[in-house]
């Protein structure tokens, strides 16, 4: 199983927003996570900055980053560009800092 982390910004005032967003994802998104073998992804919102911590458990780096190449991600990815911080006013997506995993505990 391979673990990835991320972070990105929602802007000032938009976390809300961020959060009704994901409330109402398109299935036909979530359809695809499962197609790709994403088996667990979370996001965690630290209030007072607007960061924002994804992380996501997958089968297959290359088979994740297909994810990208469908129409409805690169929608879903434009949609959400509308309350995230991106690197500019013409991203296609939000601005993510990929994390490197320095510790891991697992039980068992």
């Amino acid at each position: 199983m391979i673990r990835k982390s991320f972070l990105i910004q929602v802007k000032e005032g938009m976390a809300d927003e961020y959060e009704r967003r994901h409330d109402n994802i398109w299935p036909a998104l979530t359809d695809i996570f499962k197609q790709h073998d994403v088996h667990k992804f979370s996001i965690h919102l630290h209030k007072d900055t607007g960061y924002l911590f994804g992380y996501i458990e997958i089968e297959d780096e290359e088979r994740y980053n297909a994810i990208g190449d469908y129409e409805v991600c690169k929608k879903w990815w434009k949609y959400m560009a509308e309350v995230l911080v991106c690197e500019n006013e013409n991203s296609e997506k939000g601005k993510e800092d990929i994390l490197r995993e320095v510790f891991y505990f697992e039980e068992g």
